[in-house]
């Protein structure tokens, strides 16, 4: 006499089985579906960001100039820029001035902005929108309007110097004022920081602040113990996205100044850009970019790093 599993007990094991199969073969036809959907993404990537940036990185190490061939030489490029270049030092400290100098302005602008279209007040949608408007203007039309206000002889801001009996300013002119300038018109578009401040701020708890109230604190207590520690996060991201793209500015100095006076608004970017298709010395731009890339890796990773210390979240880990 034979003895094997019941028959039920058949069933229950064939019946697991079925749905294991079945389960696995679920698992590998969303894979197969997601590797297909992500594929054009990646391939684009591998296209379009992989293979220009191993492609510059080898042009940096040539003299490649467009109407010759590309000849190999090393690290002359580099070796050139650090010793023998002096506009790349005047450029590279222009964009330092500019960076440190706008992103904490914007940044410190955009949070009092969105502390404000936050409170509860007739017609804050209306504010938000004026508010946010500077950012919808296209670049190229702000450049004209900002060129005509800083301009010395018909513009906007000296007339209202002179009608208060203050000394006029060359503005965008002047090499000591021209950066100056370009901060008080990046200063004008702190519309994107606060809106992603305002979303960050509708977020935080209200009972943290009912809390702060009922141990008889006034709004410095909720401003300094609440809202800013609560928004630090958001802080954060506003810096990494405002340094970044500090660094990358063109288009102000590119068409308000073209770099003067003197070089005294030569941004990196725009030293580049004359270096690349202005003087057609491409290995020798492509190391200006390559270093560039580095800067604002080891900005972006100095950040990361000094974030352990003052970015805090909800469930209190930094």
């Amino acid at each position: 006499m034979a003895i094997g599993i019941p028959l039920r007990d058949q069933r229950a094991d064939g019946t697991g089985r079925s749905r294991r199969r079945s389960s696995s073969g679920m698992e590998r036809m969303e894979r197969r579906w997601g590797i297909a959907l992500g594929l054009p993404a990646m391939l684009g990537f591998l296209a379009f960001t992989i293979g220009p940036m191993l492609a510059s990185a080898w042009i940096s190490l040539t003299d490649w100039n467009i109407y010759t061939g590309a000849n190999f030489i090393g690290v002359d490029n580099y070796n050139e820029m650090f010793t023998g270049d002096p506009l790349f030092w005047q450029s590279l400290w222009v964009t330092l001035y500019y960076a440190f100098a706008s992103v904490p302005l914007v940044l410190l602008t955009g949070f009092a902005a969105a502390m404000l279209l936050n409170a509860d007040v007739r017609g804050k949608s209306i504010f938000r929108t004026i508010f946010y408007l500077p950012v919808l203007v296209p670049l190229i039309a702000n450049t004209v309007l900002w060129t005509w206000l800083f301009n010395p002889d018909f513009g906007l801001f000296n007339s209202l110097l002179e009608q208060f009996s203050l000394p006029t300013s060359q503005w965008l002119y002047d090499p000591s004022t021209v950066i100056p300038s370009l901060i008080l018109m990046a200063v004008w578009g702190f519309g994107n920081a606060t809106v992603i401040f305002l979303a960050g701020l509708q977020g935080v708890p209200t009972h943290l602040y009912e809390a702060v109230e009922v141990d008889g604190g006034g709004w410095w207590q909720k401003l300094r113990n609440v809202t800013l520690p609560m928004m630090t996060p958001t802080i954060f991201f506003n810096l990494v996205i405002g340094m970044i793209g500090a660094f990358q500015s063109f288009v102000e100095a590119y068409s308000m100044t073209n770099g003067g006076p003197n070089n005294s608004s030569l941004f990196y970017v725009l030293y580049l850009y004359r270096t690349a298709f202005s003087e057609s010395r491409m290995g020798y731009a492509s190391a200006l970019s390559w270093f560039l890339f580095v800067i604002i890796l080891v900005l972006t990773v100095l950040i990361f790093r000094s974030a352990r210390s003052w970015v805090y979240y909800e469930d209190n880990t930094r």
